[in-house]
């Protein structure tokens, strides 16, 4: 057995994990969780992460070969992060040393690096710091791992189940190879829960479960391998207790809660799920677009955001295709704080679903991004002058409003031949309506005036 240094105020991860006691028997392994009895202790075991966890793969090799280097290991809850640094700990022969973003602060990273410089002076030994939910650490929290991950005091492997792109500092990632762990599938958690089921350290076949209260299992956990074995876990113990041994999907069913969606409001899966609800409502697809709305609102998102993006799409992408849609998506907004939840759901389902099945138009957004360009590339031009408005005797000797047509006093309301924009762009088009819901009506009409003019 390989001889590790002695543990540095109990953060080396020498002491005999949850996991390890379970293993050995004794009075504490039935007090152990079934999904950290059963966690993995070789790459072989890591169940449904496919290339990456391989014999062959890169990180196998680097594991086999103790060169582990820093890394994120970036992944949904339950695909394996913890379990593959653990693996690394059981490899190394490196010191070892984890903690939590949540518990941990500036204070104690300056203590372990200077303790990681301390074993590589005196005993030439690495130093592999594992940061488990290395998202919960802010910027300046970061930055203090930055310079010793550079200079190799720490080889620094963090776990996170948000985009890293937004989660961890640019430099700090850049200097770390990102591993992305994928939601397991529903036959790879089948394939788990059965050889728990199977397994010594699990139940050691005590229950009989039918494939499809497995199946049912799996759906529940959305792809979180550890909340499949603590339903699991519940399942057997209940049919233990009732003197049965064997699990039905019914049994499932009874005792299944309102499962958990997956979203968080500040990371990757609030991104995805209003970009998928905006692309919804822009492919006029009504099923999509209120199918998204719910998913939002049922995970806890704000109501007034929605509402906020709903009526920046009316402007975006509906525009003067549909001048309703505006009024329809600020109304939806002024009804729904007034009348709060659940009533204000309301406006926001028919808002959403107006909205979809409006036409569509982003003439509005093009006229106003090509004229600002305009703008930023030729500056403060000058005002044609019978635009400018003489307010005293000096401007009106200047010539300031010389040959304005006042347009309600022509035929139409119109003043053909006149130019408003300045000489520099003269016959510049900005806005070009499509041929689509009202917008159509406006194109007929400004194509008679451009005639004329």
């Amino acid at each position: 057995m390989r001889e590790k240094s002695a543990p540095r105020k109990g953060r080396e991860s020498t002491e005999p994990t949850l996991f390890e006691a379970a293993a050995r028997g004794g009075a504490d392994a039935g007090h152990v969780p079934l999904a950290e009895r059963m966690r993995p202790r070789t790459l072989a075991d890591l169940v449904g992460q496919g290339a990456l966890a391989s014999s062959t793969s890169p990180l196998a090799r680097a594991i086999a070969d103790d060169r582990v280097r820093s890394m994120i290991l970036w992944g949904p809850p339950g695909s394996g992060k913890t379990t593959l640094a653990r693996i690394v700990a059981e490899t190394t022969r490196a010191r070892f040393v984890a903690i939590n973003a949540v518990l941990a602060g500036v204070p104690e990273v300056r203590q372990i690096v200077a303790e990681a410089k301390e074993a590589r002076r005196f005993e030439g030994k690495r130093t592999i710091l594992f940061v488990d939910e290395i998202h919960r650490f802010n910027k300046a929290q970061q930055d203090a791992f930055l310079p010793h991950v550079e200079d190799g005091t720490v080889t620094l492997i963090g776990a996170t189940t948000e985009n890293p792109s937004f989660a961890v500092n640019a430099p700090l990632l850049s200097r770390c190879k990102v591993l992305r762990l994928k939601t397991l599938d529903e036959d790879a958690l089948v394939a788990v829960m059965q050889r728990a089921i199977e397994s010594a350290q699990g139940l050691a076949n005590s229950v009989d479960v039918d494939p499809e209260a497995l199946r049912a299992i799996a759906r529940l956990a959305q792809g979180d391998a550890r909340r499949a074995l603590t339903s699991l876990e519940l399942a057997a113990d209940e049919a233990t207790g009732r003197g049965e041994r064997h699990i039905t999907v019914d049994d499932i069913a009874a005792g299944s809660e309102v499962k958990t969606l997956l979203y968080d409001k500040s990371g990757e899966e609030h991104y995805n799920v209003i970009s998928a609800f905006i692309k919804s409502m822009r492919g006029s697809d009504p099923d999509a677009s209120i199918y998204y709305v719910m998913r939002m609102l049922e995970s806890g998102e704000d109501p007034l955001f929605v509402l906020r993006r709903m009526i920046i799409f009316a402007s975006e992408d509906v525009g003067n295709a549909d001048p309703r849609g505006l009024e329809i998506a600020v109304a939806a907004d002024a009804a729904f704080r007034r009348l709060g939840m659940p009533e204000g759901m309301y406006a926001i389902a028919q808002a959403t679903l107006y909205l979809a099945t409006a036409p569509k138009s982003n003439a509005a957004t093009t006229a106003w991004t090509t004229a600002q360009a305009a703008v930023r590339e030729q500056g403060a031009l000058a005002i044609p002058m019978h635009l400018r408005n003489a307010v005293t005797k000096l401007m009106k000797s200047e010539g300031y409003g010389d040959g304005y047509r006042y347009p309600h006093n022509e035929e139409g309301a119109f003043a053909a031949g006149v130019s408003y924009l300045p000489e520099e762009l003269e016959g510049r088009r900005f806005y070009e309506p499509t041929a689509r819901g009202y917008e159509k009506t406006i194109g007929e009409r400004l194509d008679v005036l451009r005639k004329k003019g």
